[in-house]
């Protein structure tokens, strides 16, 4: 596939960049107290607003999943808690449906973040009873639900319909996770409600299925991002360290490590921008090139962030390095909207 950003994506995350570098996410978090999951900030909300950003998919905007493919990158290299991708995908849902709060998700006045069963083991039921719809059962773990006024479920009934509700806050019961990831708030919705008809939707089939690959996809792109800096902060770290009298990036082992992790890095993003070109319209692709990219990035950025470790040595170990809360962030992606084994299976059965 012979592919480059063009000039306007070029700018699209240059100027998000610039944005992320003035409000570092990471001088918030150490600035936070101790053991309390980052909340979006007055200024982060108003940035999505101003932005326009949660709109990107929308039909009035028109972007497509390589726009956004992008900016989450530069989002997962800042450590940023904002839940971008996530906010994207429920617009363009609440769009696609013609939900009254479609206008208001778009420009932030209410964030409306999908949730979703898990991919592996679901424990969300739904069932169609007439006109009523019958949710039970817990979501997969989301990130930014703590944030939320309203969420998004869409899930496949008993039946084999799928179907999509949104909920406020109020009506049901999140539950915050403790997990490895420093840098986000993690939760799963639990829900046991009834739904009537005029609160829910019809999805078309294979709805669903296509939220689970974007989610997939940005989830490995959020890694990518933080993997990349990784590359960055180690290789930096070689030419500064010194043993022997010698900067250990002179050392032949060194140099294989950070030409591995550069490496691993760059096909990831092939691989992942490959999988966002077939979620824009490579239907009959789609599911095998993002179980691909997600199969091949989720070992590669962790592999990653394993070698940073390894060159950084002790000092990688501290508190007070960023070197534990990008692993740690990496580590939970690799593990959420499907695991690289559970997505290797899926392309064997493809």
């Amino acid at each position: 596939m012979d592919f480059a950003l063009s000039d306007e994506q070029e700018a699209l995350v240059d100027a998000e960049h610039a944005w992320l570098t003035k409000n570092d996410p990471l001088v918030r978090l150490r600035e936070s107290p101790e053991g309390k999951a980052p909340r979006l900030s007055p200024v982060e909300v108003r940035h999505l607003t101003e932005s326009g950003l949660i709109g990107l998919l929308t039909a009035e905007i028109g972007g497509t999943h390589v726009d956004l493919a992008v900016l989450v990158e530069e989002h997962g290299r800042s450590c940023s808690p904002i839940p971008l991708a996530e906010l994207a995908v429920a617009a363009r849902l609440l769009d696609l449906l013609h939900h009254p709060l479609r206008g208001d998700a778009e420009s932030a006045a209410e964030i409306v973040l999908p949730a979703l069963g898990s991919l592996e083991r679901s424990a969300l039921h739904a069932e169609v009873d007439g006109r009523t719809l019958t949710l039970n059962g817990t979501t997969g773990p989301a990130t930014g639900l703590a944030d939320a006024t309203h969420i998004l479920i869409t899930c496949v009934t008993t039946s084999g319909s799928e179907v999509a509700v949104v909920l406020p806050v109020a009506a049901v019961t999140i539950r915050t996770l403790r997990t490895l990831d420093l840098t986000r708030s993690w939760s799963v919705v639990e829900l046991n409600t009834t739904v009537q008809a005029d609160q829910w939707f019809n999805l078309s089939t294979g709805t669903v299925a296509f939220v689970h690959d974007e989610l997939t996809v940005y989830r490995s792109l959020d890694a990518l991002g933080a993997a990349r800096r990784l590359v960055d902060t180690t290789v930096g770290y070689a030419r500064q360290r010194t043993q022997f009298d010698r900067p250990i990036a002179s050392f032949q082992a060194i140099k294989h490590h950070c030409a591995n992790m550069a490496l691993s890095t760059e096909t990831s993003r092939a691989a992942l921008w490959a999988a966002a070109v077939a979620l824009d319209g490579d239907a009959d692709n789609r599911g095998r090139a993002v179980s691909a990219a997600a199969a091949f990035a989720g070992e590669g950025t962790s592999t990653t962030a394993q070698i940073a470790l390894q060159v950084h040595g002790g000092i990688g170990f501290t508190w007070e390095h960023d070197l534990h809360l990008l692993l740690r962030r990496i580590k939970v992606d690799e593990l959420v909207d499907g695991s690289v084994s559970f997505h290797r299976r899926r392309l064997v059965t493809a």
